[in-house]
């Protein structure tokens, strides 16, 4: 595979820039690309989970200084999206990629219709969803994103959403949590590749120059985030989203058969 660092910059940025106004699509933009170019799911997810340490810390600061985090949601999310993740990083290491493969480009299909008809739901506004909601959800999303990808956003912040929360407290809140959710899954495959329980891991670094360049087009956009979200018409882009990961999905399942 000859990745082009520019063509990764691009799609790092403008992930990191969708991501940053509607609190999901990084992951799942950035390993529909990496898929499409025929990345094993388990490398796909590690290379990704590495750039996002990076583009959510720069993300979860923008969002910290604009304050659109609730640390009580937060509290909730964070643990247990870091078991999840964990937890998914454990089955995804597990499994031949082969025979992986079409299921994460299934899941990501069903993902993008999913963000599709989000875009069609404008719940009002209530307070807060509160730990009992959170916690579970966020245990479902951390493993749902360490398998697929990406899907930290696609599930939490949409059910969060769903549920009646502010969408700017909801997405910066997600959005902070997610780094910690990265830095664990990153730090779980990086175990799994020392102590050998990894078998696949020998080709991950083919993928250095496709990590780069979506560390790099992320971090760039990553300070942007706290200021788009609050600016940039959401519907418009969820959709346009949503039809990229479809499209994506289909593009994968073709070439799988």
């Amino acid at each position: 595979m000859e990745e082009s660092f520019v063509l990764f910059a691009v799609v790092g940025f403008l992930a990191q820039i969708v991501d940053g106004a509607l609190g999901m699509a990084y992951g799942v933009v950035s390993s529909s690309v990496l898929l499409s170019f025929g990345v094993p799911p388990a490398a796909a997810s590690a290379s990704v989970h590495a750039a996002e340490m990076f583009t959510t810390a720069a993300s979860a600061g923008s969002h910290v200084w604009h304050r659109n985090v609730s640390w009580r949601l937060f509290l909730a999310l964070a643990p247990a999206g870091v078991a999840g993740g964990l937890a998914g990083t454990f089955l995804l290491t597990s499994f031949d990629g082969d025979l992986l493969r079409p299921l994460v480009a299934a899941y990501l299909g069903v993902m993008g219709l999913y963000i599709l008809w989000r875009a069609f739901r404008r719940p009002p506004a209530i307070d807060c969803p509160g730990p009992k909601t959170a916690a579970p959800l966020g245990l479902a999303g951390g493993f749902m994103d360490a398998v697929g990808g990406g899907g930290w956003g696609p599930v939490v912040t949409t059910a969060l959403l769903g549920a009646g929360g502010r969408p700017r407290e909801m997405i910066g809140t997600v959005n902070t949590a997610e780094f910690f959710l990265t830095t664990a899954v990153s730090a779980g495959f990086l175990a799994a590749l020392l102590t050998g329980h990894w078998e696949e891991a020998g080709d991950l670094w083919r993928y250095g120059q496709a990590v780069a360049g979506l560390i790099v087009g992320g971090v760039l956009a990553a300070p942007l985030a706290g200021v788009v979200v609050k600016s940039v018409p959401a519907r418009a882009m969820t959709v346009a989203v949503g039809a990229l990961v479809v499209g994506l999905a289909v593009y994968q399942t073709v070439r799988l058969f």
